[in-house]
Formats: C-alpha cells, sequence, structure tokens
C-alpha cells in the first residue's frame, strides 16, 4: 500500500470540469477520493466509474454555501488529509457600471464563501491529520484584472488572498496551503454557464486559441503539488497556456 492508498482527498465541484479531472488522477494517484458537488447524479457516477476501474471514492452530493450542510458533511468523514477547494465559478461579462449584484453576490459566495466554509470544517481533521494539504483554486483573474471580468476578478482575489492569510495563520502546524491560478482553461461548461447558456458567446472566448488549457492540464498540476514530499510547499502555482501571455493578451489565429 503507498501513502497516498490509506489518504482520503475531498474534491469539491467535482462533477465536471477541472473537479472531475482531479478526483480522476487523485484516486489515480492512490487516494481515496470523497466527490462533492451539487449535481448528485453526476458524482454518483463518477464515484461508480472510479471504483469499477478498481479506485476508491466516494460521492456526496454538497453545496458548499450551506454551511449546516458542510458541517454535516464534515463530521460524516473518518478522516482528511487533502481538501481540493475546487467549487467556483462565473457570471457575467458585464462592466462595473451595468455589472448586477446579484451575479456580484452569487459568485463571492460559491468562490470565498464555499471556500471558506470548507477549509474551517475540515480543518480540525487535516490538522489531526499530521500531514495536511488545503488546495485553493484561484484564477488568474485573482491577479490581474481584465474589462468585463470585475466582478469574477474580485471573488479570485478573495479566494486568493484567503490562501495567502491562511498560510500566515497556521504557520507551525502539520498542514500546507496551495494556490493554483489558472488562466484560460476550455471546459464543457465554464464559459458557457458565465454566459448563462449562450454556446455563440461561449466559443468566442477561445475563438482562434490552438490549444487552450484542459481540465486535465489543471489536475496534473493540483495532483503534482500535492503529491511533493511533504516539507515542500507550492505556495502559488500559475499555469496558463503557451497562447497566453496575460488575461487580455491571446495569440489567436483567425
Amino acid at each position: 500500500m503507498t501513502a497516498a492508498a490509506a489518504r482520503t482527498a475531498v474534491v469539491t465541484g467535482a462533477s465536471s470540469g477541472i473537479g472531475a479531472a482531479t478526483a480522476r488522477q487523485l484516486a489515480a494517484a492512490g487516494y481515496h477520493v470523497v466527490l462533492t458537488a451539487r449535481r448528485k447524479d453526476r458524482v454518483e457516477a463518477l464515484a461508480a466509474e472510479l471504483t469499477d476501474a478498481g479506485q476508491s471514492a466516494t460521492a456526496y452530493a454538497l453545496d458548499v454555501t450551506d454551511r449546516p450542510a458542510v458541517d454535516a458533511f464534515a463530521a460524516s468523514l473518518d478522516r482528511c488529509d487533502v481538501l481540493v477547494n475546487n467549487a467556483g465559478g462565473a457570471l457575467g461579462a458585464d462592466p462595473v457600471a451595468t455589472g448586477d449584484p446579484a451575479d456580484w453576490r452569487t459568485m463571492y459566495e460559491v468562490n470565498v464563501i464555499g471556500t471558506l466554509n470548507t477549509t474551517q470544517a475540515l480543518l480540525p481533521a487535516l490538522i489531526e491529520s499530521g500531514d495536511g494539504t488545503v488546495v485553493i483554486l484561484s484564477s488568474t483573474a485573482g491577479h490581474a484584472t481584465y474589462e468585463g471580468g470585475a466582478g469574477y476578478v474580485a471573488a479570485k482575489n478573495g479566494a486568493r488572498v484567503l490562501a495567502e492569510t491562511l498560510r500566515l495563520e497556521i504557520l507551525g502546524r502539520p498542514v500546507r496551503v496551495i494556490e493554483i491560478a489558472p488562466g484560460m482553461v476550455k471546459t464543457d461548461e465554464f464559459a458557457t454557464t458565465r454566459f448563462r447558456g449562450d454556446t455563440e458567446k461561449a466559443a468566442k472566448v477561445y475563438a482562434g486559441v490552438a490549444e487552450p488549457l484542459t481540465a486535465d492540464d489543471v489536475a496534473d498540476t493540483i495532483t503534482w503539488a500535492v503529491t511533493r514530499p511533504s516539507h515542500v510547499n507550492i505556495d502559488l502555482l500559475v499555469v496558463r497556456p503557451r497562447a497566453q501571455a496575460s488575461n487580455a493578451k491571446v495569440h489567436r489565429e483567425l
């Protein structure tokens, strides 16, 4: 049995995209993976896929913005060694002058408060493990702003600062805090959700970009960071496709 085989990794937002890809890769690395997301059918199907492949996984329907539900989830676990805070997302691309406060509030609740909820609820177990890891999926949006993205940028800045502050506050405890900040990632749902099902607008985000990142690319960086030796903390890992130099500068072959 490998060191990872007896360890439990919780992945939020595991029903699709980066979360699902991360769950697959951590399971392949030998972790018992607990898949959480609001869409029960999706995480149950993924858990079945992993167990059918001889790996270890369980599914748990969870809305990370529901604190009582998060606390009940945490209480149901025998242990937690790794927490991957992946649940998040963007809504809209309106300028500050006309942005919908409801969209801003929703993004903040999921990206920041959701991450706070799961981290607070599972931190005691992570400390008790003697070798815990908290991963926070921020974004390059949390490090540099761009027009039409202020609501998402603000939320991901919140996630970034949460990671930085937590690392300072738990120094000396046996828990690492890792921030992964992806740039342009093409998944089945991110841009479509952002534009409320408008597939034409969603496609324009990636138009002419030969190879945006995939969910597997990001999951690979997460798994690599988590599986470093215990004394190695990857404070911040920014990952972009070669075609993207910044949030606003992208090479497109149109």
